[in-house]
């Protein structure tokens, strides 16, 4: 056969010859083509094995279509094997007539008694063969295919609506299966289905894509209400710390704060819509910050009384240092100071008031005149 009917066939003349390396440019050009020609005879070949079951003599061409994909698998082994041969173009010269070896060899014996190139002109004669007898072209083949991805993208979008368990999709998903099979059933018939085929496509990839983005959705709901679920959580933990914390400002401090403790578990569980979540985590978001509100206000006066006992502790230590404590002032003052603190409940305005008054009574005394000169006596 000459390389014209090669070309023709499917795949360009192969490079090299027994015993002879093939050139790398050559054989790059060959293992594109051969791979090109592979991957679309195998597409053709399902479809055509697709026709030739629904045929009403199906038997009469299930050994054409059986000798034909042996051929196949025995061309896709032995250019896999060339593939590693080859390793990437790194392959030497005798890499390559090893490569010309499995070109130029036999597949195998019997009906694989054939070369590569011979091979894969028999696979396509089979090919034209059974277009022929099933009285179908390459445009009828293209419609099985068509019918094929639309029927594979409503699995996946029978698939999805299972796991969403939403009736109104479910329904919408059963009606597309039902207008497929029954393109399905007027094509086998003979009858001119390209427009409501469009249609039918169009229709699945709009049913599919929006599933998607209700599966992205509801994915996103699910994680929303986890989270929910969590804040909740966390913020019913906090309230029994903060409920004794209350009662505890409310025994020490007079005139404590009024601020009510929230409980989060009022609000019971998140709902399972979006609005509803949105609207959920929003009440958590103003619990959340009136349990931070609460925090703040019971603790800050607490606080407060034990930072004036530590500066009353502080100013002690400073008039005992500089001969302050034995003055009757700085003793009234402390006296004072010290009642405020430890009284129970606590006065904290007028315990910071009078801490202030006896840090001011312990400072030693500037015994300098207007001069600056030391006085004694009250006289230089």
């Amino acid at each position: 056969m000459t390389a014209e009917r090669e070309v023709r066939s499917g795949l360009p003349t192969p490079p090299g010859a027994l015993g002879r390396a093939a050139g790398r440019e050559e054989l790059l050009d060959f293992l594109a083509a051969l791979e090109e020609w592979l991957d679309r005879t195998r597409g053709e070949l399902d479809r055509l094995d697709e026709v030739a079951q629904r045929a009403s003599d199906a038997g009469a061409h299930s050994s054409d279509v059986v000798l034909a994909m042996a051929l196949w698998q025995a061309l896709r082994n032995r250019a896999d094997s060339i593939v590693v041969e080859w390793d990437s173009g790194r392959a030497d010269a005798t890499a390559r007539e090893r490569i010309s070896t499995h070109i130029w060899g036999r597949l195998g014996s019997g009906a694989l008694d054939v070369t590569l190139p011979e091979g894969a002109r028999l696979v396509d004669a089979l090919v034209a063969a059974l277009r022929e007898r099933l009285a179908i072209d390459p445009s009828t083949v293209k419609l099985v295919a068509r019918l094929r991805q639309v029927r594979a993208e409503l699995v996946r979008c029978e698939d999805l609506v299972q796991a969403m368990s939403d009736a109104e999709l479910t329904e919408r998903v059963a009606a597309l299966a039902t207008r497929q099979r029954r393109l399905l059933s007027e094509a086998s018939r003979g009858a001119d289905v390209t427009g409501p085929l469009g249609e039918l496509e169009a229709d699945t990839a709009r049913a599919h894509r929006d599933l998607l983005v209700m599966t992205s959705r509801s994915g996103e709901l699910r994680r929303d209400r986890e989270r929910a679920l969590e804040l909740r959580d966390a913020l019913a933990a906090r309230r029994p710390v903060l409920l004794e914390l209350e009662a505890r400002c409310r025994r020490e401090i007079l005139r404590p704060p009024r601020l009510a403790v929230p409980d989060p578990h009022r609000l019971g569980d998140p709902p399972n819509d979006r609005a509803g979540v949105d609207a959920y985590l929003a009440r958590l978001d103003a619990a959340a910050r009136a349990v931070d509100a609460a925090e703040h206000a019971y603790t800050s006066p607490l606080r407060a009384r034990a930072s004036l006992r530590y500066r009353l502790a502080q100013a002690q230590s400073d008039a005992a240092a500089h001969g302050r404590d034995s003055s009757p002032t700085v003793q009234a003052g402390w006296t004072e100071a010290s009642d405020a603190v430890s009284r129970t409940p606590c006065d904290v305005d007028l315990a910071r008031a009078l801490v202030a008054q006896y840090e001011r009574l312990a400072q030693p005394l500037d015994l300098r005149g207007p001069s600056g000169a030391a006085r004694i006596g009250g006289t230089l």
